[in-house]
């Protein structure tokens, strides 16, 4: 709990936590009617899918600072050395990341859309799948970072590392409002959403912890 409390306050306190996420989420929708026109029938189908899209290059702006903040100052090879196991470590940075960032950008995913031409309808929807899609790219991205940790061009490396994998999640995400506004049943892709989460939070522990005893060698 300490662990957690710890990360929840660096993730809160390195640049205003999710102050610049939300500001890109929203710049991103603002400048997409500029560029292919603000009638409702050319967005609308897009919202979707461009509201997902904006969600997981704003996941991103944060991860570098993940880990990367303690190993230069030394207090990653400290919580190594502690009681707390790696894996632990890597969820709990995971968990801070998703709530200080994850969840502000969720939050913000439904008024995206809507101001893109989603039917209003569908916003629980589209918080709901956004808070799942989060957490599944606060726990991708937890991996990036941990993969990335020590070289020299950090930012990237996460991004060529973590934007692929971030494919699914917006597939599936912006899947499941385009099936809900079509008036198809949208759960078996929120399902796959929620699949995609579970093997996410099953690899990240283990192979983050991995990656970080390998950099601290």
């Amino acid at each position: 709990m300490i662990l957690w409390r710890r990360e929840l306050a660096l993730a809160w306190a390195g640049g205003g936590g999710p102050l610049l996420a939300c500001g890109f989420f929203l710049t991103l929708t603002v400048l997409v009617p500029l560029t292919v026109g603000a009638a409702p029938e050319a967005l609308t189908p897009l919202s979707g899918g461009i509201a997902w899209l904006a969600l997981a290059l704003a996941s991103t702006l944060s991860l570098e600072r993940l880990f990367e903040r303690d190993h230069e100052d030394g207090a990653l090879d400290l919580i190594a050395l502690g009681p707390a196991p790696l894996e632990l470590v890597v969820l709990a940075k995971a968990k801070a990341q998703w709530l200080a960032v994850g969840l502000p950008l969720a939050l913000t995913a439904p008024v995206a859309a809507i101001a893109l031409g989603l039917p209003v309808t569908l916003a629980p929807l589209a918080a709901a799948t956004a808070l799942v899609g989060a957490l599944g790219f606060a726990l991708t991205g937890a991996l990036g970072a941990a993969l990335a940790l020590g070289s020299r061009r950090g930012g990237l490396l996460i991004a060529v590392v973590v934007l692929p994998l971030y494919i699914p999640p917006v597939v599936f995400g912006a899947g499941a409002l385009a099936r809900a506004g079509q008036g198809a049943d949208p759960w078996p892709a929120a399902a796959l959403l929620g699949a995609y989460v579970l093997f996410a939070g099953a690899i990240t522990p283990v192979a983050g912890a991995a990656a970080i005893r390998n950099a601290l060698d």
